[in-house]
């Protein structure tokens, strides 16, 4: 019956995605959020202005809600599952999705130059959608070693993961790419970090940025926002490979692992969220269009 509703929802969507209406935009895992353009045809439409003004934002409006719910459904929440996924297990309802979509910041619908045309665009931030599905009341504890070993203290974790690299189990290699929720493992296949860690629901569990971020010209060699987030003496880490049905989740070696959890101070930065991995720039965005 999921399905069944879930593919009902998924073709009305598309009956709405005419030529007198559509939808473009991007996830942009960089900058953490979802951009997307509503545009409406007025001639097809059959509205005239200036009367039809309202007629038209209302269009614009209804077309927004159909158009994105399913841009939203494909998007990749952890190594196995979509939003998609989590509809169809009962985990998420289509109605959080529509709540989710209207969370969008949107700029005033605006005219074409030949009024021909009126769009809006709406911007979703990703760490709304990631808030909604953090349903654990109470964190899970970082992971801990009986064999500490010493290591300085940081002020972040900067995995760096821009290559190829070899996926496990497989005789293959690939370029990690982003979700919401991804996982680090070490060498040992012990997990490290995963989004239950997290102390608060609305901290981000990674942040994305390409490879340029962390060859800037200052002291550090790390951009604004990179600092940011790991500061300016962050844990640099070369993943050693990937994990997972896709590849999200990234390994690394286990002595790596070992300076994270080997004191408190360290621990504490998975839990607040203080970790960035460099991506190629190629996983970074992707566009779509109804």
């Amino acid at each position: 019956m999921k399905k069944l509703t879930l593919l009902f929802f998924l073709a009305s969507a598309v009956i709405f995605a005419q030529p007198d209406i559509g939808i473009s935009g991007a996830v942009e895992w960089d900058t953490q959020r979802i951009k997307a353009e509503i545009s409406l045809d007025l001639v097809s439409a059959g509205i005239r202005l200036p009367s039809g003004r309202t007629q038209a934002e209302s269009h614009l409006s209804a077309g927004y809600i159909n158009l994105i719910k399913p841009n939203l459904l494909r998007l990749q929440i952890d190594s196995s599952s979509t939003i998609a996924d989590l509809v169809d297990r009962g985990e998420l309802s289509l109605l959080e999705i529509e709540a989710i979509a209207l969370q969008s910041s949107q700029i005033a619908p605006a005219l074409s130059p030949d009024l021909r045309n009126i769009s809006a665009s709406h911007t979703i931030a990703l760490v709304n959608i990631s808030s909604v599905l953090k349903r654990h009341s109470r964190p899970t504890p970082v992971t801990r070693t009986l064999n500490p070993v010493s290591a300085a203290q940081y002020t972040g974790i900067l995995i760096i993961a821009a290559e190829e690299l070899p996926v496990h189990g497989m005789r293959s290699s690939t370029l990690a790419v982003p979700c919401l929720f991804p996982k680090i493992w070490d060498s040992d296949m012990n997990l490290i970090y995963e989004y239950r860690m997290l102390e608060a629901r609305d901290v981000k569990m990674a942040r994305y940025f390409p490879l340029q971020n962390i060859f800037q010209n200052n002291p550090s060699g790390l951009s604004a926002e990179l600092q940011e987030v790991v500061g300016d003496r962050p844990l640099r880490i070369f993943a050693q490979g990937v994990f997972g049905d896709n590849p999200t989740d990234l390994i690394i070696d286990r002595i790596d692992a070992l300076s994270i959890i080997s004191s408190e101070e360290n621990r504490r930065l998975l839990s607040q969220g203080r970790v960035a991995i460099i991506l190629n720039d190629s996983v970074l965005r992707y566009n779509f269009s109804n």
